[in-house]
């Protein structure tokens, strides 16, 4: 029996080609996925990045799909959201071919069920992963077919549709794609828009020549920084390898939080949508559900990853939803993420303002704390540092602790989160205060007794 508990994450398959995902497996992976979801007769539909290894492992999967009888509908180079996009319009499961920031050498396998759902550990997932390691049984019925479609005119006009641009004043704005699906798809969203674009690495290249698609390491914002001062644009935008997130730069090359984004956004759909509710993810600032009330919504706080967020949007019916890590959620885009649509709507608030007016005075409303960042700490005992953390703190006046996802300690200014890893023996910790002396004097403390480990 195949052990594919080293790829099979808590969202995605993810490994390194072709050691730990090859043909063979993307070919037995698209044979249980139709099993699971219950996809035979009916289309699936399949999309990869640019990897040079995306289209022979689609081309495998899509011949284990059809073998147990399933339609596939095959899209080609998409993003992503685009293919969460072909999910919602055509009301079928998908499958993209991806492994988003990751190095080169990686590649894997987002999925998901008709209508954009997600598919993690406890929605699929897992289930997929036991039938290929015990054999997926043959199919006792006629094969599937393959077809080809176009989806990326249809994913820009809906786009544009959800966010209007057309009164916005001029604009110039610098676009790091990082070599990645950004490069295809800016091009196609951004069409016709008062603005003048900035292309940085807009070439596809799955060997990432210029820096790794991964803009959550500011190493990787250096570039954008720089040519965002040197054309005096009035914003910077970068994507990851797969354009399903979205970081973006001031005009002084200011990284702007993503928690200060999701505040943004949030404020815009409840002004469209009064009353609603948005879910944000408790490593997110406290400005967001200050905000979000502010505004006369209901915020709710759920775990990290994306599967909590979709779940609890489909739940509360909730119009939007943000996490720290660059990924925004649009109810009126099957719940799902989508950086480029994220990134229309920073577009659109800036466009609204009178001439002149930079982005970060835009921003100043709802950047309101003081942030550490994910630290991580590689640890023996992951368990029991945590618990001397909390024994540290818990009981303290003012000082409250719950167990949503992980530790979070909160007090009257500040708050910290602290989570294992899924996969590694990691803690990572996020702190947040009112100002910058008792957020780093807070970080020290709690990564001291971390560090210490268990006594």
């Amino acid at each position: 029996m195949r052990d594919l508990g080293q790829i099979v994450k808590a969202y995605d398959v993810r490994g390194t080609y072709p050691d730990q995902l090859d043909e063979a497996l993307a070919r037995d992976i698209g044979a249980a996925f139709v099993r699971v979801v219950g996809a035979a007769g009916h289309p699936v539909v399949v999309g990869h990045d640019m990897r040079p290894s995306s289209p022979s492992l689609v081309q495998a999967f899509t011949e284990g799909a059809t073998g147990q009888g399933a339609d596939v509908v095959v899209v080609g180079l998409v993003s992503t959201d685009a293919l969460y996009f072909a999910s919602g319009r055509l009301d079928a499961p998908g499958a993209m071919f991806t492994a988003s920031h990751n190095p080169a050498r990686y590649n894997g396998i987002k999925l998901c069920r008709a209508g954009a759902a997600p598919v993690g550990q406890d929605t699929g997932l897992a289930d997929v992963r036991r039938l290929v390691e015990q054999g997926v049984p043959p199919f006792d019925g006629p094969p599937g077919t393959t077809t080809t479609r176009a989806v990326l005119p249809e994913y820009g006009d809906y786009l544009r549709g959800l966010v209007d641009l057309s009164a916005s004043r001029p604009l110039t704005v610098v676009i790091d794609a990082g070599n990645g699906m950004g490069g295809l798809t800016v091009p196609v969203v951004l069409a016709g828009l008062p603005l003048t674009v900035v292309p940085l690495y807009f070439e596809l290249d799955g060997s990432f020549p210029n820096h790794e698609a991964n803009p959550i390491e500011p190493a990787n914002l250096r570039d954008l920084q720089a040519a965002v001062r040197a054309h005096d644009a009035d914003l910077g935008l970068a994507f990851d390898g797969d354009a399903d997130r979205c970081f973006v730069v001031d005009e002084t090359g200011g990284i702007v939080s993503p928690s200060t984004l999701t505040a943004l956004i949030a404020a815009r759909e409840l002004a469209r949508v009064p009353g609603s509710t948005v879910i944000h993810n408790l490593i997110t600032s406290r400005a967001v559900p200050e905000v979000v009330r502010e505004h006369g919504g209901t915020p709710v706080r759920t775990r990290v990853g994306h599967s909590f967020i979709k779940q609890v949007m489909a739940e509360t019916g909730a119009v939007f939803g943000g996490e720290h890590s660059g990924h925004f959620y649009f109810r009126d885009f099957w719940r799902a993420d989508s950086g480029m649509l994220a990134a229309l709507h920073v577009l659109a608030a800036l466009g609204e303002t009178p001439p002149g007016t930079p982005l970060s005075s835009l921003l100043a409303a709802y950047d309101r704390y003081v942030c550490s960042g994910e630290v991580n700490s590689r640890v023996a005992d992951p368990g029991g540092a945590a618990t001397e953390v909390e024994a540290r703190w818990k009981g303290q006046p003012g000082v409250t602790v719950d167990h949503l996802d992980g530790l979070t300690v909160e007090g009257d200014d500040w708050w910290f989160n602290l989570r294992p890893s899924n996969t590694e023996p990691l803690l990572r910790l996020n702190v947040e205060a009112r100002d910058e002396p008792t957020m780093v004097r807070l970080r020290e403390d709690v990564l001291a007794t971390v560090r210490r480990g268990p006594s």
